[in-house]
């Protein structure tokens, strides 16, 4: 079995407090960015979830508001959703019954051809969460300087050009 599917569903690992910097500097990377993308991954979500959208709506409302990541207002189709977000989809992910869901609730529209696109009430469900956003950033951020959260990403962005990455920017 591997170790990811070792993992216990919440976190209970020892933390920097009772770790000495140099048993943190031994600590391997892969697990730690494991834990910490399910545990950030995890929080988002269920926020989300309170907030009435699972995240892949979420993201839907975000790729069709011309108040956020659409350019025109066109719309797209489930398939061209999909690809815009293949790189942060979750392979549990469906957008199939999730924008169904969206048009049930009138958030979304669809035409004869598939193409979705965002409704008054759609634009107004993206406004009241995209509001909330700051906060559950703030969350995650909790204790923890933009100093050391820039060092953070340049350190993973040093690992991933370390280990041939073309993500790593």
């Amino acid at each position: 079995m591997t170790r990811s599917k070792e993992l216990p569903e919440t976190f209970s690992e020892p933390t920097s407090e009772t770790l000495s910097d140099a048993e943190l500097a031994q600590q391997p990377i892969a697990y730690w960015t494991h834990v910490a993308h399910r545990e950030v991954l995890a929080f988002i979500r269920r926020e989300l979830t309170k907030l009435g959208l699972s995240q892949p709506q979420y993201w839907t409302l975000r790729h069709l508001s011309v108040n956020d990541l659409s350019e025109d207002g066109a719309g797209r189709t489930v398939e061209e959703l999909t690809e815009a977000m293949r790189d942060y989809l979750a392979p549990q992910d469906d957008l199939v019954p999730d924008t169904e869901d969206l048009v049930v609730r009138g958030f979304l529209s669809r035409d004869d051809t598939g193409r979705l696109t965002i409704t008054e009430a759609g634009e107004a469900a993206h406004a009241r969460v995209k509001g909330h956003v700051p906060a559950l950033r703030a969350k995650i951020h909790e204790g923890i300087d933009d100093t050391d959260y820039a060092t953070t990403v340049k350190v993973l962005r040093r690992m991933m050009r370390n280990v041939g990455s073309g993500s790593a920017g």
